[in-house]
């Protein structure tokens, strides 16, 4: 029984980390990422290992997404980064940060 419970402690300790990290909203709302003109999530303040694999997460898969869209409407990548920027910024919920000329300003 005491092997037993040992063996379920360390899978519930080695599988249960991931459910620590942090989400995107989560992120927002603490001031830890913000959106920016680029169509990509940055880093508000020095990030954690967390909120820095959120960031890379993130803007790997909305590259991915941009790149789709830029074949199909047969336009550039910066033309669809930048569209996609424009309306994540104005979609900010109040509160959330946003990079406006080189800055980080609270929408």
């Amino acid at each position: 029984m005491k092997i037993f419970l040992a063996m379920l402690t360390t899978c519930l300790l080695l599988f249960g980390q991931p459910s620590f990290a942090i989400d995107l909203q989560t992120a927002k709302t603490q001031g830890l990422v913000g959106e920016t003109p680029s169509g990509y999530l940055e880093a508000v303040k020095p990030a954690s290992a967390d909120t820095k694999a959120l960031i890379d997460s993130i803007n790997a898969k909305r590259k991915q997404k941009y790149e789709e869209i830029a074949t199909r409407n047969k336009t550039s990548l910066q033309a669809v980064e930048q569209l996609a920027g424009k309306k994540a910024i104005e979609k900010s919920a109040p509160g959330s940060y946003i990079k406006l000329g080189g800055s980080w300003k609270q929408k």
